[in-house]
């Protein structure tokens, strides 16, 4: 059985013309491991910012971060769980 962890993945996009396309593509490339999903837009700031809660192994939660942060204008973090 693969070792896998819970996780909280945050998304701010500053650009979102731009970039919007590309995170959802991403998104729905890995969307068998998100279990939720909430998305907010901050006008003020003229941001938008995403959270994910995620179940998958390490190396594929790194691979989801890793195409989003890779994509302009978009800065993402995440923090897994111990267990």
């Amino acid at each position: 059985m693969e070792n896998r962890s819970v996780g909280v993945i945050a998304i701010i996009i500053k650009n979102r013309s731009a970039a919007v396309h590309q995170v959802n593509d991403v998104l729905s490339e890995f969307g068998d491991m998100v279990i939720g999903r909430m998305g907010i837009p901050y006008h003020e700031r003229s941001l938008n910012i995403i959270t994910l809660i995620v179940d998958a192994s390490t190396d594929r939660i790194g691979s989801l971060t890793g195409k989003l942060g890779m994509i302009a204008d978009v800065t993402v973090k995440s923090t897994l769980a111990k267990l």
